[in-house]
């Protein structure tokens, strides 16, 4: 799925947000650990479970709603091959519900280590004369600040049909990011040169709606930045994540965002998913509700600024 079906599938529903789905044990209400614990025992299976029912849940419910979720890794990986394994099965369902789905692991690294991170989210693994696909994602996040190595060879899978996107850190939402990125390089600052060399690895890369298959990530706490690099680079499409529980709101996400609403996809998840948290009296029992709820409001919200055509 390149950024063009992206694109669509948001004018479709009128709605350029994204679902992280985070899972963490303080997040997700008893019962539903509960239910696992009695079936798989209080293992990491059992944890993994509980995680996967939890996701499963909220993306069906979600599903008409939203046009892309996000699924953190390290929630996963933190619970071992279980959690890998649970990973791997909510991208094949997130895919079979019409999700865009993007797959937040901050791949970056150089030489055949890249090639290897390329291959096993966009290409196919070789064992015994079969072929896998162990990742079943339409993106991913990469961190380009080791230059190009780490990129290019993500690159060939970005071509043609393969309909696949990398999500490049530009300028993130977290306030110590400034440590680095906003450091002077010649005329410019840091951010900006990542940007300018995800304009030069785009060449043969832009899609029918203009934008490029690289993504900017620019973040939701970051307002100033956002309008700038908006200005500046009117054709790269732009996830903004830290929206809701780091502090982005909609007044600022709508620098993001071109006069007809597009170019731009907000992403969070604390916020959407822990939306039963906000009341200390509550168990968790309408979590589900709670979430579905916290997602039509941050639609509304977005909506009050951008207008998607």
């Amino acid at each position: 799925m390149s950024i063009d079906v992206l694109q669509k599938r948001i004018r479709k529903l009128k709605n350029p947000t994204m679902v992280g789905l985070d899972p963490t044990p303080e997040l997700i209400p008893s019962h539903v650990f509960d239910a696992a614990y009695a079936q798989y025992g209080p293992t990491l299976r059992g944890m993994a479970e509980a995680y996967k029912t939890f996701c499963i849940d909220l993306m069906d419910r979600l599903s008409d709603l939203v046009p892309a979720v996000k699924i953190q890794s390290a929630c996963f990986n933190a619970l071992g091959f279980e959690g890998v394994r649970v990973m791997q099965e909510l991208m094949v369902y997130a895919k079979e519900l019409g999700y865009y789905v993007l797959l937040d692991s901050m791949r970056g690294d150089v030489g055949n280590i890249a090639e290897i991170q390329a291959r096993s989210v966009f290409g196919q693994i070789e064992a015994g004369g079969e072929l896998f696909s162990p990742y079943t994602c339409d993106g991913i996040t990469v961190n380009g600040y080791l230059g190009s190595d780490g990129i290019t060879p993500f690159l060939p899978y970005l071509k043609d049909n393969s309909q696949k996107n990398i999500f490049l850190l530009i300028k993130t939402s977290n306030k110590s990011g400034r440590e680095v990125q906003d450091l002077i390089s010649g005329d410019r600052v840091v951010h900006t040169a990542m940007a300018d060399l995800a304009m030069r690895w785009s060449t043969g890369l832009f899609g029918k709606c203009g934008y490029s298959e690289i993504v900017a990530v620019v973040g939701a706490t970051q307002p100033a930045a956002l309008k700038a690099l908006r200005d500046k680079y009117d054709r790269l499409f732009f996830l903004v994540p830290g929206y809701g529980a780091q502090g982005g709101n909609a007044k600022n996400v709508q620098y993001a965002f071109d006069e007809f609403g597009h170019g731009a996809i907000v992403s969070a998840s604390r916020s959407i998913i822990g939306a039963w948290k906000k009341d200390p009296d509550s168990d968790g029992a309408s979590w589900l509700e709670d979430s579905v709820a916290a997602a039509e409001k941050m639609k509304k919200d977005i909506g009050k600024y951008v207008t998607v055509l």
